[in-house]
């Protein structure tokens, strides 16, 4: 049942993603990079399906030590990976860089999750940062602006580009299974700073405190639900906005995340001077 579930948020993430179509690479290196497509194809399938937890836990170490070798390969960012579907690899629109994610379960109760960030470089050469997930090591997720280093990790499904004084910010969406009774969706807010050091989270979010919501003041915004339950959150281009379901408790507990599902009211969020504005519930239509 995961593995459908995450298979059906990368296909999302595929078709909301931007390839890049100005390929530099030569044909030799795009030779290279379909052999090594091929090898990660497999363990890439085996960390999400493989049923014994150090199958998961073998694939995962190789997938990892076989994509740093395939990126080293003059211009690999241009290359799509394309028949890697467990992979999430989400470009951003203006291409300066690409999100490299993925979910790594040891037991239906404790995921783990893996990435990286390549850079566009215009030589061609490797610039990857690697991104460590730090959610087993804080009591509050959403407290801080967070480093490669302690990121509050995630598969991303999507990436939202906006700008606010001539500094631009990429809003990623994302899916966390959380453990084995709620899911987790994220909004998180990525930039760069003046080194080109990735920085996730900061004051973005303005919002009424809701007891279904975290408690402001936040870094980055979370929906928490049942596990069974389809609580949808997406960036609607049409509008603009960023919406996502209402929650309701199923035994009015809503201090118990599992028992949130799905209300049927939309509420979203709207990009306002560099802050994703809230907006109250508004029609009785779902996200994509």
């Amino acid at each position: 049942m995961f593995s459908r579930k995450i298979l059906l948020i990368l296909i999302v993430a595929f078709l909301f993603s931007k390839n890049n179509s100005v390929y530099a690479q030569t044909p030799a290196n795009k030779s290279l990079l379909a052999e090594a497509e091929k090898v990660l194809a497999a363990s890439a399938f085996a960390i999400l399906n493989a049923d014994d937890t150090e199958d998961r836990l073998r694939a995962d170490s190789f997938f990892t030590r076989q994509l740093v070798q395939a990126l080293k390969t003059p211009y690999s960012f241009h290359y799509g990976f394309d028949s890697l579907k467990t992979i999430s690899r989400l470009y951003a629109p203006d291409s300066s860089f690409r999100i490299i994610t993925w979910q790594l379960m040891k037991d239906f109760s404790y995921y783990r999750y893996k990435g990286a960030i390549q850079m566009n470089t215009k030589d061609g050469s490797l610039k990857l940062i690697p991104l460590y997930d730090g959610a087993d090591f804080t009591e509050n997720p959403y407290d801080s602006i967070r480093t490669n280093q302690n990121w509050i990790g995630a598969v991303y499904y999507n990436i939202i580009q906006k700008e606010y004084n001539n500094k631009k910010y990429y809003t990623l969406l994302g899916y966390d299974e959380n453990d084995a009774r709620s899911t987790k969706k994220w909004i998180e807010v990525l930039h760069f700073d003046l080194e080109g050091k990735p920085l996730f989270g900061g004051k973005f979010f303005n919002y009424p405190n809701d007891i279904n919501k975290p408690k402001q003041p936040v870094s980055r915004f979370c929906l928490e639900f049942k596990k069974q339950a389809n609580a949808k959150l997406n960036y609607d281009t049409k509008l603009d906005r960023i919406v996502f379901v209402k929650l309701i408790s199923e035994s009015n507990e809503p201090n118990k995340k599992h028992t949130l599902v799905p209300y049927g009211t939309v509420e979203g969020f709207k990009w306002e001077f560099g802050r994703w504005v809230y907006i109250p519930e508004y029609e009785a239509v779902e996200p994509e």
